[in-house]
């Protein structure tokens, strides 16, 4: 605490990010990140944006980033919004569309830094219980709100939400903001982007984090209407007028246009967490239909903090949550082929 800090600091929770260790000899299954590398293309289109340029100011607006983004999605480049990253993005939909007189309504176990922007703005905001067996009720919604958001699949249980049921939730809700926070959905989702022109009140949020691999350049976006998409401009021009620069525009067209190696590096990942998915509930776990880049488990013999413990002896992080309801759980990132065959080796070894 300090004496030259404003008031509200001193009550704010911080997100504590996933672990990012120093050392390189580990295999790394904690934050969900891609296995495989950016796209060449991607990668040749910063190499090429190296230059002079460097030294002007990148596009406020990012109109070429947006543009693809439309193209991709079959929406107008006025129903995008990007940002440095997807909690940028949020932090703005949490200040500019859901900072409302009702409480925000979103899941018990969910992505945490949910409640970190609440505490950053001010939002008044009302936990929703999954359902049994860790799956989000959309009936469980139909109460008053000054908004709903949650990621689909779920973080971290990986649970997917059909569409069908997104768009129940949207009928139910017409007069409050629903974010639907997709930053898995290419491993295996639908996207609620089809719903958009149907639903002025609907906003999808997605990151180049994950599918396409560039966890480290910081690009998120958002797609809905016109109208929420302007709110969120006057935030972010009221907040940083250039939140990417010229290496992230370029990283971000390039990995959209390279369609054929975003879909053979996803096709991977899914059949891979397919295998591993199996592999574990051979071994006794318990795993939670995932639609992710990750897989939730637990085994009914044995701690999940002893096992991860276990696992980073051997050089291997996964990630344990202490949380109620999920302190039994491990969440593992689908690596690569390799990767998932040794922990699988050291699964075997802690069972014995």
């Amino acid at each position: 605490m300090s004496k030259y800090w404003s008031d509200f600091v001193t009550q704010l929770e911080p997100y504590i990010p996933g672990e990012q260790p120093c050392t390189t000899n580990i295999v790394k299954l904690n934050t969900n990140e891609n296995p495989y590398g950016p796209s060449p293309v991607a990668i040749a289109a910063m190499e090429a944006a190296l230059n002079q340029d460097l030294r002007l100011y990148p596009p406020s607006k990012a109109d070429g980033l947006k543009q693809v983004i439309a193209d991709y999605y079959s929406l107008d480049s006025n129903q995008i919004f990007v940002g440095n990253g997807s909690d940028e993005v949020l932090a703005h939909v949490f200040n500019g569309l859901l900072k409302q007189s009702a409480p925000l309504l979103f899941p018990d176990i969910t992505y945490s830094f949910y409640t970190v922007f609440c505490g950053l703005y001010g939002i008044d905001y009302k936990v929703i219980p999954l359902s049994g067996d860790l799956s989000i009720d959309v009936a469980d919604y139909q109460q008053p709100n000054g908004g709903i958001i949650f990621p689909n699949p779920n973080a971290p249980t990986g649970r997917l939400l059909e569409t069908d049921s997104i768009e129940q939730l949207l009928k139910a809700n017409r007069d409050s903001v629903i974010v639907i926070d997709e930053a898995y959905i290419d491993f295996g989702g639908q996207s609620a982007v089809e719903l958009i022109d149907h639903y002025p009140n609907l906003l999808v949020v997605q990151t180049m984090s994950k599918s396409r691999s560039l966890a480290g350049m910081r690009i998120g976006y958002a797609m809905g209407s016109v109208e929420l998409i302007e709110g969120l401009e006057r935030v972010k021009n009221s907040f940083n007028s250039y939140p990417l620069g010229h290496l992230q525009i370029a990283a971000g067209i390039a990995a959209f246009e390279d369609k054929d190696y975003f879909n053979k590096t996803c096709d991977r990942i899914i059949k891979d967490r397919e295998e591993l998915s199996k592999d574990l509930k051979q071994l006794g776990f318990t795993v939670l239909p995932s639609a992710a880049n990750f897989v939730f488990v637990h085994h009914a013999q044995h701690s999940a903090e002893a096992m991860a413990a276990y696992f980073r002896g051997l050089g291997i992080i996964v990630r344990h949550f202490k949380q109620p309801r999920i302190n039994s759980f491990l969440r593992i990132t689908v690596g690569t082929e390799s990767q998932n065959q040794q922990l699988l080796t050291a699964v075997c070894e802690f069972l014995k």
